[in-house]
């Protein structure tokens, strides 16, 4: 029996493994179709899209498997639970996609100093690209779904790496049109700026999940407003030594909240409940600890 896609949607962990799996399911279909293609073409640019579809495998696979370990629950040995594996598969996928720009980078230039091979059956070359699009487009609105809906680091990562395939396709089809016509230098041209896109946006990716294992802040935004909803509430008279980070999917938040010091332990304690509360409504994931001081 199916489960229901509705019921599907309202389940974070089950939409986080579905996207997973559609992108191994997807890279390794593309893997198939571009080796008939390279076989039939020769194409130099085709073999680099092949190369970039079986690092997508690796990839892929390393996201399914950060992902499935993110999902476990806290344990005895790790109390904060297993969110951070996602920022780990960030840092491999980042090496994976460098390694796709460097081989790209490296095959266009050998066709720019003019050591070019012959290409042959252009048009099932485009052919293929043009499936691997519509493949790729179809996986790209699964995780733009799931992303939004769980805010998965691992899957964003994925994401942006079939994005630059989705461009490189499109530079492949473009360049065989050109061999097709005798512009034989659109080829490596496309591929070299390609290159350069994807190094450029990989480090970025890599700096961003650098920050997250090293437990840096939420946002400011979300800082401040966690402040203005505690202090909106009645009998909070500050707040100091607020501490944030984020590990996977979930918000870790510890405050101290200064409150009057001469009232009963109760009234303390309900004003400390009602602080978690309201930061709960705003972040129903985070992990909050309020320490009350007198004042």
């Amino acid at each position: 029996m199916f489960t229901p896609l509705k019921k599907i949607s309202e389940n974070p962990d089950k939409l986080m493994k579905l996207a997973s799996i559609a992108s191994v399911m997807t890279a390794a279909i593309l893997i198939i179709v571009k080796i008939a293609a390279w076989f039939m073409t020769g194409s130099l640019s085709v073999l680099a899209t092949l190369l970039d579809s079986i690092m997508d495998v690796i990839a892929s696979i390393i996201t399914l498997v950060a992902v499935r370990i993110a999902l476990e629950p806290a344990d005895e040995e790790h109390r904060f639970g297993h969110g951070k594996a996602e920022y780990l598969a960030v840092l491999a996928q980042s090496a994976f996609i460098s390694g796709s720009a460097i081989i790209l980078f490296l095959s266009a230039i050998d066709q720019l100093l003019g050591n070019q091979s012959s290409i042959d059956n252009e048009s099932v070359g485009m052919t293929v690209m043009l499936f691997s699009i519509v493949a790729t487009l179809v996986l790209l609105s699964i995780q733009s779904y799931v992303v939004k809906k769980t805010g998965s680091a691992a899957i964003a990562a994925d994401s942006m790496h079939y994005r630059v395939d989705l461009l490189t396709n499109v530079s492949v089809i473009i360049a065989l049109y050109g061999v097709s016509q005798g512009y034989f230098y659109l080829d490596p041209g496309f591929a070299l700026l390609i290159s350069i896109y994807m190094l450029f946006s990989v480090g970025r990716m890599a700096w961003d999940a650098a920050q997250q294992l090293m437990d840096h802040s939420l946002p400011e935004q979300q800082v401040h407003e966690i402040e203005r909803i505690v202090l909106a509430i009645e009998g909070v008279r500050g707040i100091h030594e607020m501490r944030t980070r984020i590990s996977g999917r979930v918000p870790f938040i510890q405050m101290h909240i200064d409150l009057n010091g001469d009232q009963s332990l109760r009234s303390a304690h309900d004003i400390g409940q009602a602080a978690e509360d309201a930061i709960m409504e705003f972040m129903p994931n985070a992990d909050i600890i309020v320490h009350l001081d007198p004042n």
